[in-house]
């Protein structure tokens, strides 16, 4: 029997115990699970906060060794696990091989059928593209990546001195022009277990905004030691934007957290710090609203994130609800007057409980702001800029070509990335021309509708 994981998810298919089934997925690349067996879900792991949930997750009983890879197709026995187990299901006696097909992403003609806002660019994926195309085209255009962590920018507590890596020269040599370079917020209070990102204490008072003021410190070291521009009003980002401008960077912080529910905070992070780019929640439920990774507490966004989104229309912050669940989403698209981004996640047709992944309908709440929603580069094993692009292209069927863009998460990633570093941003040109994108559909996916929503929202 060949199961999906949609039907298996939807109790559409129920195989009894004892079949022998075919089941692809993506293997967890979970600590402390013994070498005979491997645990198997729908998607590829995201990022660091995403972990296995029993109720999606099958526990495979190797037969033989299993491929090196990730992405797999198993045949074995089925069992239902008896209640108090850690996962939902097992097969046994399995025999594992790499699998051929590609992943869950939604089918093409139902997500045309379903979205009333639709303006996807025509794509007819091309044989043959000139050698040379892509970088021609980023000669053109004006990257850009909604959310990054280059150049190591990230305060860890642990190890507050730890040296930069080099940012300007590869952005400058694979044509990237400017980069959201995001600060941390929440880091004193999260920490990984078993390769999952977790909030674990409640912040003394003023600790966050102590560590706030420390990581902003860090991110303008990196900036003046790489020499890169930074990007405060239309006019600097106009200046970003014209051929031969030196790299460049919007300031960001992944979450408010370094507020502590105090608004004037926010007013000094845009006049001393230069943020030009909030992203309101992170890993830890704060002040603002919930997240996609642990259970709601709010019900969305709160009466101090309204006060948040409004007074970032009103001085000129991009709002950027990713890591939000789709309540507090919701509720920040009817409250703010501007364009919002979701920075950083990829398409599911049904993702797992408290994934970081998104359906059509998550993203189309943002695209309906005139949005964009920034693409993860990870796209399972051999991560490729072909496959990063066809990540790219099923957004597009999902919201319409001038509502997806680049979110590489770089430097923050717990997968392997088809987007690693800068210097591939010709690459990534390359593969978008040849799934079927024109040169007009490639610059806005490139930097296009980044610039459109930042050009909508900086102060004059």
């Amino acid at each position: 029997m060949n199961l999906n994981w949609d039907d298996l998810l939807r109790g559409r298919a129920r195989p009894s115990d004892g079949d022998e089934v075919t089941l692809e997925g993506e293997v967890f690349p979970l600590d402390g699970v013994p070498g005979d067996r491997l645990l198997l879900v729908a998607e590829a792991a995201c990022c660091i906060g995403c972990g296995p949930e029993r109720e999606t997750t099958v526990e495979v009983l190797l037969d033989g060794a299993a491929p090196a890879g990730r992405s797999v197709r198993v045949t074995g026995i089925w069992r239902v696990s008896p209640e108090g187990a850690p996962w939902r299901w097992r097969i046994e006696a399995a025999r594992v091989a790499a699998r051929v097909s590609g992943g869950p992403w939604l089918n093409r003609r139902a997500l045309l059928a379903a979205s009333p806002l639709l303006c996807a660019a025509p794509r007819v994926a091309r044989a043959q593209v000139p050698a040379g195309a892509g970088r021609a085209l980023v000669g053109t255009t004006a990257p850009m990546d909604l959310h990054s962590h280059a150049g190591r920018v990230i305060l860890l507590p642990a190890n507050p001195d730890r040296a930069f890596q080099p940012l300007a020269a590869p952005m400058r040599e694979g044509g990237m022009s400017l980069v959201s370079l995001a600060i941390v917020a929440d880091s004193p209070a999260t920490r990984v277990v078993d390769r999952l990102i977790q909030p674990y204490r409640q912040p003394a008072p003023g600790e966050l905004w102590a560590h706030g003021q420390a990581a902003f410190a860090r991110l303008h070291r990196l900036v003046a030691q790489e020499g890169l521009a930074v990007v405060t009003d239309k006019a600097s980002l106009a200046r970003s934007m014209r051929p031969g401008a030196a790299p460049a960077v919007l300031v960001e912080s992944e979450g408010g957290d370094f507020m502590e529910g105090r608004i004037d905070r926010l007013e000094w992070a845009f006049r001393e710090q230069r943020l030009r780019h909030l992203q309101l929640t992170h890993y830890r439920v704060n002040e603002l609203g919930d997240i996609q990774t642990v259970g709601a507490v709010h019900n969305g966004l709160t009466d101090f994130g309204v006060e948040v989104v409004r007074a970032c229309n009103r001085l000129g912050i991009a709002v950027d609800v990713a890591h939000a669940t789709l309540a507090m989403v919701r509720r920040a698209a009817e409250v703010s007057t501007k364009p919002i981004l979701l920075s950083h996640t990829s398409l599911s047709s049904q993702p797992r409980p408290f994934s970081r992944l998104i359906t059509a309908e998550h993203a189309r709440v943002v695209a309906q702001t005139g949005g964009v929603v920034g693409i993860w580069p990870l796209v399972g094993d051999n991560p490729t800029p072909r496959r990063y692009a066809e990540s790219m292209a099923r957004m597009v069927d999902a919201v319409g070509v001038d509502h997806v863009g680049i979110g590489s998460d770089m430097r923050g990633l717990l997968s392997s990335s088809a987007f690693e570093t800068y210097l591939v941003t010709p690459d990534l040109a390359q593969a978008l021309l040849e799934v079927g994108f024109d040169a007009e559909g490639v610059k806005k996916l490139m930097g296009g509708n980044f610039a459109r929503v930042l050009a909508a929202v900086l102060p004059g």
